[in-house]
């Protein structure tokens, strides 16, 4: 009952310690690849890692999974809420982090500038099983970045994702919603 409590409270918040997030993502059960078909809207949860508030300065939509060898591994929604597709930038990702780039409307506004140079229709990550921290479970594989999602169930229509990053020793962690 306390793991309970104290999931709740860090779903509220969004915010805990990377220990923290790491003990509830043990405690939730796996999920395989067809309970990840979909569309799904993001929310970051903060663990103090570089990339905390990072998407959302970006309006991060968050992910789409057709099948298991197509993948939308970012969607984004534009100043009028259309969700679009981008393509993972090996470049900006890893400029973007050590940088704490700045999350404000500059930002914003020269990501929304970008939009045609970064739009896609072309599957950018596949889904597959894998293990991840003893566990085997649904994980998406970015294309041409050294990145896993790994996913846990929180409820019918809430996963846990945890992003590693082959470059950043320190997990990061979102939510996913069901759309």
């Amino acid at each position: 009952m306390e793991t309970a409590k104290q999931f709740q409270t860090v779903l509220e918040t969004r915010k805990t310690t990377t220990e923290a997030a790491l003990k509830l993502f043990d405690e939730l059960d796996t999920v395989d690849l067809d309970f990840m078909m979909g569309q799904w809207q993001g929310e970051g949860l903060h663990t103090d890692h570089p990339m905390d508030g990072l998407l959302e300065a970006f309006d991060w939509y968050g992910k789409q999974f057709i099948d298991a060898d197509q993948v939308h591994p970012l969607l984004f929604s534009d100043r009028h809420q259309n969700v679009f597709k981008v393509t993972p930038n090996p470049t900006l990702m890893n400029l973007a982090m050590p940088l704490n780039f700045p999350r404000n409307q500059a930002t914003q506004l020269l990501f929304r500038l970008t939009h045609p140079l970064i739009k896609t229709e072309q599957s950018k990550a596949r889904l597959r099983m894998m293990e991840y921290r003893n566990q085997v479970s649904a994980t998406m594989i970015y294309d041409y970045l050294p990145i896993h999602d790994t996913f846990r169930k929180i409820d019918e229509n809430t996963v846990l994702g945890l992003m590693d990053f082959k470059s950043i020793k320190q997990p990061f962690f979102f939510i996913l919603k069901r759309d």
